[in-house]
């Protein structure tokens, strides 16, 4: 039985992209408590304010998105000790127009993953800087980093080793007793 719905967000765009095949292992791996939603946010038009007085279709999917959503995943690969533009983007369009956070207390988690050696590190904590500022509630422990993607992610979120497959699942399962602890919390204040 599902209990949460948890969007998920690809920080990378390309057809082949690492951080996307990592989405789909979480959402091959998440529990049953779970029902994990890819969000595109390639066809999302760069923030502009202009914009915000007949807000663009698929901004408008953005917010529809982000309102049902209990819970929600950033997953990250990392550009120049950064993550991606396009998380910046959808964040942005998930805090406008003035007022209208849509992300205000939604518990969140961060992911990344990298062919190289640091698996994400750096965009990862940079990302949960901008998290914490629009006020969602990110999960701290236990983190996620996952290194030489290309040799453990197939293409529809296979993994390629136990170990990985077992610190999913534990993120999972610290991930959904965070969704828990601060929905309820949320809904009581």
């Amino acid at each position: 039985m599902k209990l949460f719905n948890v969007i998920a967000f690809s920080g990378s765009l390309r057809k082949e992209s690492y951080t996307t095949k990592l989405v789909k292992a979480f959402q091959k791996y998440a529990p049953a408590s779970i029902s994990l939603t890819l969000i595109d946010i390639g066809d999302l038009p760069f923030i502009n304010q202009d914009l915000e007085a007949d807000l663009p279709q698929p901004v408008r999917d953005l917010h529809e998105a982000i309102r049902k959503a209990d819970a929600v995943l950033f997953a990250t690969p990392e550009y120049n000790r950064s993550y991606s533009p396009v998380v910046k983007n959808a964040i942005d369009w998930g805090s406008r127009p003035q007022g209208n956070n849509l992300w205000d207390g939604k518990p969140a988690a961060v992911v990344g993953c990298s062919p190289y050696s640091l698996g994400g590190f750096g965009a990862v904590n940079h990302l949960r800087q901008v998290m914490m500022y629009v006020n969602l509630a990110p999960m701290q422990q236990p983190e996620f980093y996952l290194s030489q993607a290309a040799d453990i992610l197939g293409e529809e979120g296979e993994v390629s080793d136990e170990e990985t497959q077992k610190r999913i699942t534990d993120f999972w399962k610290a991930f959904d007793i965070w969704i828990k602890k601060n929905k309820y919390a949320h809904a009581e204040s």
